[in-house]
């Protein structure tokens, strides 16, 4: 794979990810709540979804549920509802998935691992993402399967590395030991975050 090519897939992909959306304020609220040792396996359930959107795009599938109404509305449609409950619940319940404050429960690893996961599973947008960026980085004169792997591989790390940086950063939150009402208030940009995001890909149109 050209070096240049590859250069600009893996500053893109980076950038992307560094665009705060729900999977990374799950995953600084995973770190301020549970630390940033334990959100890795929020990180490694964002990390999975990827790699299942990455694969789905590679083998050409991901063409065939954008190219399906039906199949883009469940995901969409989905994505909305998890998302605005995510939202609604950082927003007003005092126990809720999205809460900012290390008194938190502590969550067990698979529930931190299914809270990454299912956040990312949830964003159609990602799965648009690789189908519509993978085609544009590859060099059919090249063996593809060798290309496929190095982006993937790419994605993963590049996945780990900057949810961790979140992660430190909720967790940084946390030992400030700030007041209770900027607690709630990072809760509740947190939430209306989550709300606003979930009523854009409300308005998501088929095919776009």
């Amino acid at each position: 794979m050209d070096i240049g090519l590859y250069s600009i897939f893996l500053v893109t992909t980076v950038m992307l990810i560094l665009v705060p959306g729900p999977a990374a304020i799950t995953i600084a609220a995973q770190g301020a709540t549970h630390s940033s040792k334990r959100a890795f396996l929020g990180i490694l359930g964002v990390a999975s979804a990827d790699v299942f959107f990455f694969a789905l795009s590679a083998t050409g599938i991901a063409s065939l549920i954008l190219a399906s109404n039906l199949l883009f509305s469940i995901i969409k449609w989905f994505g909305v509802a998890y998302l605005l409950y995510l939202g609604v619940s950082a927003l007003f319940s005092k126990s809720g998935v999205i809460k900012i404050g290390v008194q938190s429960k502590q969550c067990s690893r698979k529930k931190l691992f299914s809270q990454g996961l299912v956040v990312q599973l949830a964003n159609p947008k990602a799965l648009m993402y690789f189908s519509a960026l993978l085609p544009q980085f590859i060099d059919p004169a090249a063996p593809i399967i060798s290309q496929m792997a190095l982006m993937g591989a790419s994605c993963l790390l590049a996945d780990i590395l900057v949810y961790s940086l979140f992660s430190r950063l909720g967790e940084r939150i946390a030992k400030q030991e700030l007041k209770s009402w900027v607690v709630t208030l990072i809760n509740r940009a947190a939430g209306m975050t989550l709300v606003s995001t979930g009523i854009r890909m409300a308005s998501l149109e088929y095919g776009k």
